[in-house]
């Protein structure tokens, strides 16, 4: 009797820890797998705050043609500080307003130089 159970007992020794090694595998990918979303949502994120900004970059050169009513605002009191701002404010940030269209460009550092940028443009239409 001692010889049967002796010779099952050796041939399970092994194969607890290939059980232990596979679970471990399988817990490492879903480990991974939650470091990637969360990688993602970060991005994501990051780029919805660009958005977010630019359109608000945006709505603060329309509301000065809405005030001073006119879509050709003078360059030296209001383009020139905001077309700073949109620099400083948004990762490669450009602004341009030209024919009552106001248009915030910007090149996040995640994406490749050679990628487009992100651009923004309002239309203005004077009552």
């Amino acid at each position: 009797m001692r010889s049967i159970h002796s010779s099952v007992r050796s041939a399970q020794q092994g194969f607890t820890l290939i059980e232990v090694m596979v679970a471990v595998l399988i817990f490492a990918f879903g480990v991974l797998g939650i470091v990637g979303m969360q990688a993602r949502a970060a991005q994501f994120s990051v780029q919805a705050e660009d958005r977010a900004r630019a359109a608000l970059l945006a709505n603060e050169m329309v509301t000065q043609m809405w005030a001073q009513q006119t879509t050709s605002l003078d360059e030296a009191k209001f383009l020139v500080p905001w077309k700073k701002r949109v620099g400083d404010e948004l990762p490669g940030g450009a602004g341009k307003v030209e024919a009552g269209e106001v248009t915030v460009t910007w090149h996040p550092p995640s994406r490749a130089k050679a990628d487009p940028d992100y651009r923004l443009v309002t239309k203005v239409v004077m009552p």
